[in-house]
């Protein structure tokens, strides 16, 4: 029981192309964003469509998979845990941001 206690998997599309930074290392890091679409009746018996978006990280091999295989639109399922972490901007106002840090990506929909 002790895996569920920080795991999320999400089924969405690609908001933009993935970002993917080589670090000094050589470690690779991938960022980007997936939408998923929910959809309800409202009390009027209008069907109302529900959109959040997630961010995900992904690192090494995972993100080389990223780099090479996604684009813009196309239909993933991702696994991994929630991050949440703080950086200040800029102009110095402290920002949260809570991550989906992906372990394993599949790809789906058509070729």
């Amino acid at each position: 029981m002790n895996t569920l206690r920080n795991h999320v998997q999400l089924i969405g599309n690609l908001g933009n192309d993935p970002e993917v930074i080589t670090l000094d290392s050589g470690r690779k890091l991938a960022k980007f964003s997936i939408a998923t679409n929910e959809s309800y009746k409202d009390q009027s018996g209008n069907v109302v469509k529900d959109t959040q978006w997630h961010s995900v990280i992904a690192w090494g091999k995972t993100a080389e998979i990223v780099e090479n295989y996604l684009t813009k639109g196309k239909e993933v399922a991702v696994q991994g845990k929630l991050v949440s972490r703080s950086y200040q901007d800029k102009e110095g106002v402290k920002r949260y941001v809570t991550e989906v840090n992906c372990n394993e990506v599949l790809m789906l929909g058509s070729k």
